[in-house]
């Protein structure tokens, strides 16, 4: 399931697909917005995308992921608008029938999504400030 949203990310609905007597293994990854960004004090994210561009790209990821890793399910959620802090941006998921292979396989979309995937941020700062943060522009720190 490849899906840009712009409800909130119902992470029931995402284990639910992927449950499977088959998986040993469940993975699943959260991105939330949160408070503090290289010492700045964030009160808010907006999240942009074309939503074909963006669902195309993710479902090339889901074929990449499947050549690389023995998976079993995908699941992508992003969401769009305005986020507030606590709430989860994006979810991944994979199931596997052994967890290494789930793990490495759900790290590698979300890091690979960060970067390539044309989904756009808008960090609102406490101090009236903006900042538009673009695909494949690094956050504080590689893996934030």
């Amino acid at each position: 399931m490849i899906e840009i949203t712009r409800s909130a990310i119902d992470t029931g609905v995402i284990l639910e697909q992927l449950n499977s007597r088959a998986a040993g293994a469940v993975c699943l990854f959260l991105g939330t917005v949160r408070e503090m960004t290289a010492g700045r004090r964030t009160i808010a994210l907006e999240y942009e995308a074309y939503p074909e561009m963006a669902e195309r790209k993710l479902a090339e990821l889901e074929v990449e992921a499947r050549a690389r890793w023995p998976i079993l399910e995908v699941v992508i959620v992003h969401r769009v608008g305005r986020l507030e802090l606590g709430e989860a941006s994006v979810a991944v998921g994979v199931n596997s029938p052994h967890r290494a292979d789930a793990f490495e396989a759900c790290r590698w979309l979300i890091d690979t999504l960060k970067q390539t995937v044309p989904i756009w941020k808008k960090e609102e700062w406490a101090d009236g400030t903006e900042e538009w943060i673009h695909p494949g522009k690094p956050d504080s720190k590689p893996g934030a």
